[in-house]
């Protein structure tokens, strides 16, 4: 049996603050390749996450916030933000599930931001044709804190 509790969140916070992309996974799942992928995911503001799509294979991603908040943007095909909604149990909203083959993305916006996500196995690393194009590389670090800002006055609106 695992717990999930304050301590766990704590230690894998303090993990994402340590690391280089500001965040940190704690799988669930034994191996890559279980059929159900369940893990925390903390993050930390300035944390980039690339516009993707889970398409071929089609895969719905789910997640809740179970500390701090984040910001979900949802793009259409062209990279225009179609919808954009905060996720804070402080606001009164958990969580999200994401459809497959639907670009999306996040802002984090609190340190110490911990979602638990679930997805279908085996774990699949996000191909080229699931990456937007239309977005910086994850390899540019100025231009994705601008794309990030970009977004975020595109959610004020």
């Amino acid at each position: 049996m695992k717990i999930i509790d304050k301590e766990l969140l704590d230690e894998v916070s303090a993990k994402a603050v340590k690391n280089s992309r500001l965040r940190m996974n704690y799988n669930f799942h034994k191996t890559l390749d279980d059929p159900l992928n369940r893990l925390l995911n903390a993050m930390e503001p300035n944390s980039y996450f690339p516009p993707h799509r889970h398409l071929n294979p089609d895969k719905n991603e789910s997640f809740i916030v179970l500390r701090g908040s984040i910001m979900i943007f949802i793009f259409n095909n062209e990279g225009e933000v179609v919808l954009s909604k905060e996720i804070s149990p402080d606001k009164g909203v958990f969580g999200m599930e994401i459809e497959a083959g639907v670009w999306h993305s996040l802002v984090v916006l609190k340190s110490g931001t911990v979602v638990y996500e679930i997805k279908p196995g085996p774990y699949v690393p996000v191909s080229p044709e699931n990456t937007a194009p239309w977005a910086p590389s994850p390899d540019n670090k100025q231009e994705a804190e601008k794309y990030m800002d970009k977004l975020m006055e595109i959610a004020k609106k």
